[in-house]
């Protein structure tokens, strides 16, 4: 019988290590031992995944997808190995990957944190903040938190959040350059827009509350690829802004950001998912996180 999982071990482990030498110190084989397990591995596939030299080994393509897919699967085995170990009420443990852009994350995830590792201290939490696109395979990521509509179908998704969108603006900004009383009225203002939209950024309006919903296009001279920034530049007085309620929230309570155009706001909603790669045994500590951000935001 093949053992395709320690092949996979191997091939992982020379990889991370970027030596056959030094992986077969760590397994206890011989470097050529170790080399006739990569060469069975890339017979059987019919391609080479690693690139040979005196200093390194390097992935080729293939190598790079084997060895994200050779990663996944170790871990669903160790994981499903814990948690018959441990019975259904096993304590989640081990790395968990969150994703989640820099806005979602600074207002919502970061604040939850220390109760969540309260909760589940032998979670081991690595959380990355990027509003670029992460593959959970190719980023070895557990979980991605996305907003807007969800359009890869191969992913199993929560939802965890719904806010509505709102343009805010800092009262001071409002007080030099009047409150915009129609969408119109946007014509003479500073709207400050996000960079990563694809062409030119649109704001949805309803004339009167049943009427259709149209967008559209703002003037603006300043752009930010995060929320965060965007939301600086609003309380300094920059402009107006367009963005999830939820992240503003605070600054509209205190008085520091001011809705305006309420009376055409199109409730247009942006729902939050959790993303993660469905299997039959999900990681206790996926599970966990999934379940507690819900609760807690839901």
């Amino acid at each position: 019988m093949n053992n395709r999982a320690g092949e996979m071990q191997v091939f992982v482990l020379a990889t991370e290590l970027g030596s056959f030498s030094a992986a077969g110190r760590r397994l206890g084989l011989t470097p050529s031992a170790v080399s006739k397990l990569v060469g069975r591995i890339e017979d059987r596939l019919g391609t080479r995944l690693l690139l040979r030299s005196t200093r390194a080994l390097r992935p080729t393509p293939e190598g790079e997808l084997y060895l994200a897919r050779a990663r996944a699967i170790l871990g669903q085995i160790e994981e499903t190995e814990r948690l018959v170990a441990g019975g259904a009420a096993a304590v989640p443990r081990g790395r968990l990957r969150v994703s989640a852009s820099v806005g979602f994350g600074a207002r919502c995830l970061v604040p939850l944190v220390p109760e969540f590792l309260a909760r589940h201290p032998l979670v081991q939490l690595d959380l990355s903040l990027s509003d670029g696109m992460v593959d959970l395979v190719e980023d070895r990521t557990d979980i991605a938190f996305r907003s807007g509509i969800l359009r890869d179908s191969s992913m199993k998704a929560r939802l965890v959040l719904r806010s509505r969108r709102v343009v805010v603006a800092s009262p001071g900004y409002l007080a030099r350059h009047g409150t915009p009383r129609s969408p119109a009225e946007l014509d003479h203002h500073n709207c400050m827009t996000f960079n990563f939209r694809l062409g030119a950024e649109e704001w949805p309006f309803r004339a009167a509350p049943g009427l259709p919903v149209e967008r559209r296009a703002v003037p603006g001279n300043l752009q930010a690829n995060n929320g965060p920034t965007m939301r600086q530049f609003c309380l300094a007085g920059l402009g107006l802004m367009r963005v999830g309620q939820f992240f503003v929230q605070p600054d509209l309570d205190s008085g520091r950001l001011v809705a305006v155009l309420e009376d055409h706001n199109p409730e247009d909603i942006e729902p939050v998912h959790a993303v993660f790669l469905g299997h039959e045994h999900l990681a206790t500590r996926i599970r966990a996180f999934i379940d507690f951000l819900a609760g807690r935001l839901g």
